[in-house]
């Protein structure tokens, strides 16, 4: 097949629907089809250089809405070279632009991934966002959803989810399997890389939050359980990496004084680290810990299950069953109780029982999680959806 994927910005800073792309795509072509990106980037962005596939960036965008004059008629000069377009995302422009472009006879079908936008967390977190949302829903969104050939979710629990969000929701559902490229490469040299950069932690455990540090993350329920955790603790605690990129300083700010409550030099900030840092830091941590409030997958986890680092969740990442049933990891609820609880239950497990937690994680990414099985689930699922008539969900 000839697959067209569209996005609103590749940036790495942007989270996992990135990531996903930049590992998918060398597996598409991998299984004889083809992959082309649009995005809404500026074409001078490096990190664009670094994207295993063609690119076809005519940004910039303007606007939080990710407005381009450009896209609705690139992809109607460029539609007719692919088999199916894949939109990833909602709420901004590229999505509208796909709908009026293929909204005609002959033009591909297109498939939304909806990458979890679609969450009621969002509508109970957010309300004034909600209201500006529902005006976009009934005359855009809605229909957006109602005339794509699919709607695709990394899992049941996000499909279920996703019913509960808006009045008028109605559209085809697909559930495809998800996932990310596991950890490859030299692990020492990788830790070394780590080490070099957070040479506080060589040679001592820690525990690693990665991922943009965002309110839906709940990192502010991490430090306030570490520190509690802490003040009870028989001698110290493995230190807590809290690594990625903030958006909003004043944001960055309040953690930063939260973590003043934990022991002197314990919470270490090391910003956003990417390739053999990265997953040097994956490879080195004890446990990988997100009470996140909304997660519909979590790319890092996936990561962080390759590398054989047991993952502490809450049960608001979508995969948790998932990991529970492996016995990957812990899970508990999304509040403050449950993430001291996530890190006290951890303390307490004895170390042959974190090591068969360890294997159990890293057989789990190889069974549910590898980029391979997500190449393998998308193009099935596309391939059934393009030769089918399937009615709509009522």
């Amino acid at each position: 097949m000839r697959i067209l994927q569209v996005i609103s910005s590749l940036n790495p800073a942007h989270g996992g629907v990135s990531a996903c792309l930049d590992a998918l795509t060398p597996e598409l072509v991998k299984l004889g089809h083809t992959s082309e990106v649009v995005c809404l980037d500026d074409p001078n962005e490096p990190f664009l250089a670094a994207f295993p596939g063609p690119v076809h960036a005519i940004g910039p965008a303007r606007f939080s809405y990710q407005y381009s004059a450009q896209l609705v008629p690139w992809l109607r000069r460029s539609a007719a070279r692919f088999d199916v377009v894949v939109v990833h995302g909602l709420w901004q422009f590229h999505g509208f632009a796909v709908h009026r472009a293929l909204g005609r006879k002959g033009a591909p079908p297109y498939f939304i991934f909806s990458h979890g936008m679609l969450d009621p967390w969002f509508k109970r977190q957010y309300p004034l966002k909600h209201v500006k949302k529902l005006l976009y829903w009934w005359p855009a969104e809605r229909r957006i959803l109602r005339d794509a050939k699919a709607v695709l979710f990394t899992c049941e629990e996000e499909r279920v989810l996703a019913r509960g969000s808006f009045a008028g929701y109605r559209c085809r559902e697909r559930v495809v399997a998800f996932g990310t490229v596991g950890a490859s490469g030299d692990s020492a040299a990788q830790r070394e890389a780590f080490y070099g950069q957070v040479p506080a932690v060589r040679g001592k455990p820690f525990w690693l939050f990665l991922g943009r540090i965002h309110v839906k993350k709940g990192v502010d329920l991490l430090i306030e359980a570490y520190a509690k955790v802490a003040a009870n603790a028989r001698g110290p605690l493995p230190s807590l990496v809290i690594a990625g990129p903030c958006n909003d300083p004043d944001y960055l700010r309040e953690l930063q004084a939260r973590a003043t409550r934990c022991p002197p030099g314990s919470v270490i900030w090391p910003g956003m680290i990417t390739g053999p840092v990265k997953w040097g830091a994956l490879r080195a941590a004890e446990t990988f810990v997100l009470p996140s409030h909304q997660e519909n997958f979590g790319i890092a986890v996936a990561e962080a299950l390759s590398c054989g680092t047991p993952v502490l969740i809450s049960n608001r990442v979508n995969i948790w069953r998932e990991i529970e049933t492996d016995f990957a990891g812990l899970i508990e609820p999304d509040d403050a109780p449950g993430t001291t609880r996530l890190l006290t239950r951890w303390r307490g497990l004895d170390e042959v029982t974190q090591k068969k937690m360890s294997a159990a994680a890293n057989a789990s990414f190889d069974r549910r999680f590898a980029i391979k099985s997500v190449a393998l689930s998308l193009t099935a699922v596309l391939r059934e959806e393009t030769s089918s008539k399937i009615h709509l969900l009522e």
